[in-house]
């Protein structure tokens, strides 16, 4: 047991208190939400439409940048981004998503490609004020959602022409189709399974990607999500993530028996699993906060309704659990940050908690309000609708399980 100096400080250094800066920032992107997210959710929710408008907004004040999210994820602490995605979808998961949405594909670029290609490709997935733009991240396929191993999508290296040749179909594509930058997902050696992948940069305007049908949601409703068709697409040989002379040699040295490194599409997803959870901690803690507000000021039998232990004690269920799902998440940001691997499945630990409590505590802010709470008159059936997608993209809460319980076992938990 380590000695606890004489003044009292944890010699470790250990704190829950966020650092000024992110304190800052907090109150800066609630204001945000209050006043400019918040006002037009239930529209955007109707429309079924990316909120421009609101994009425009935040790229004025720099929120959606390239400089914000990279700040965010360089923050030393590790919380930049999970406290960013709180404040945002805690105004409105579906705009909070559209703000969001480019800031995966940039990840990808990030976490799987080399300097040059960070600064080539993900300044160009969110613009500037006046040009905003976005980017699009593609694993996802038809017949290979919760399976990555079964991707069709083909990649084929083109030596002559020192291009590669994609062909596929994506699906569920937040900005499919109608973002400036897309990284693909494609199998280059389908034979190796998932260790035969890649990912492509799909520059814009390049011909052969279309998009295919647009999704119309039970939730998330302002975040555009499409398929993204891949026909005889054509991107210069350099649009590989890591170089091809990389993926050769990781192609090889998996054909002769070796291992293969980590796939760059889980790889891209165990990174953003803790910012994920975050945005489910932030509708819940929406939900929350409404029902306990509608419980001081709705009257029954001649009292608060928060006055009845029934009310009251679903409350305080509700609220414990947001709180135990943020520090879930918490933990998983600050041990990626400070590049502690998640030797017990920490990251998939975050996202299902934080996806399940999102979904149950949402419900429990519909019964706590009745009939109202299932009118659209509220917002609490809207972020019912929104929590359910935490329950299933992104690794759905059976993945999350069965990596959690490998990590737990030791066992090939299947």
């Amino acid at each position: 047991m380590s000695e606890v100096p004489q003044d009292g400080s944890a010699s470790h250094g250990f704190s829950l208190e966020l650092g000024e800066d992110l304190v800052q920032t907090r109150e800066w992107l609630h204001e945000f939400a209050t006043s400019v997210i918040r006002p037009v959710a239930a529209e955007w929710d109707e429309r079924e439409e990316t909120p421009w408008p609101v994009l425009e907004e935040a790229a004025k004040i720099g929120l959606y940048s390239l400089d914000f999210y990279a700040q965010q994820y360089l923050e030393g602490s590790g919380l930049g981004i999970p406290v960013a995605f709180e404040e945002l979808f805690w105004g409105d998961a579906g705009i909070g998503m559209a703000l969001a949405g480019s800031s995966l594909a940039a990840l990808s670029v990030v976490a799987n490609g080399t300097p040059e290609q960070v600064g080539e490709w993900c300044p160009q997935m969110f613009g500037g004020p006046g040009e905003v733009k976005l980017g699009a991240f593609c694993s996802s396929e038809p017949d290979a959602g919760s399976d990555v191993g079964a991707i069709r999508t083909r990649a084929a290296y083109d030596t002559a022409r020192d291009e590669w040749v994609l062909n596929g179909v994506k699906t569920w594509a937040t900005n499919g189709g109608i973002a400036n930058v897309h990284v693909v997902v494609a199998s280059v050696d389908p034979s190796l399974g998932s260790r035969g992948q890649a990912s492509f940069v799909v520059p814009p305007g390049t011909p052969g990607l279309a998009m295919g049908q647009k999704f119309r949601k039970h939730g998330i409703r302002a975040s555009h999500t499409a398929e993204v068709v891949l026909s005889d697409v054509r991107v210069p040989g350099r649009c590989v993530l890591g170089g091809r002379e990389r993926l050769e040699e990781r192609l090889a040295r998996v054909r002769e028996g070796g291992r293969a490194g980590e796939q760059g599409a889980m790889r891209t997803f165990e990174a953003s699993r803790p910012g994920v959870a975050a945005m489910a901690v932030g509708i819940a803690r929406a939900a929350v906060e409404y029902a306990a507000e509608y419980s001081r000021t709705r009257v029954q039998f001649g009292r608060p309704i928060g006055q009845n232990q029934g009310v009251a004690f679903m409350l305080a269920d509700m609220a414990a659990s947001v709180d135990a799902a943020r520090l879930l998440t918490w933990r998983a940001a600050w041990m990626a940050r400070q590049g502690k691997p998640f030797t017990r499945a920490e990251g998939s630990m975050s996202k299902l908690v934080a996806g399940e409590t999102a979904v149950r505590v949402t419900e429990q802010a519909i019964q706590i309000l009745g009939g109202n709470g299932y009118t659209r008159e509220f917002p609490v059936e809207r972020w019912h609708r929104d929590a359910k997608i935490f329950t299933i993209f992104e690794g759905t809460s059976e993945i999350q399980r069965v990596i959690i319980g490998r990590a737990v076992t030791g066992l090939d938990v299947r």
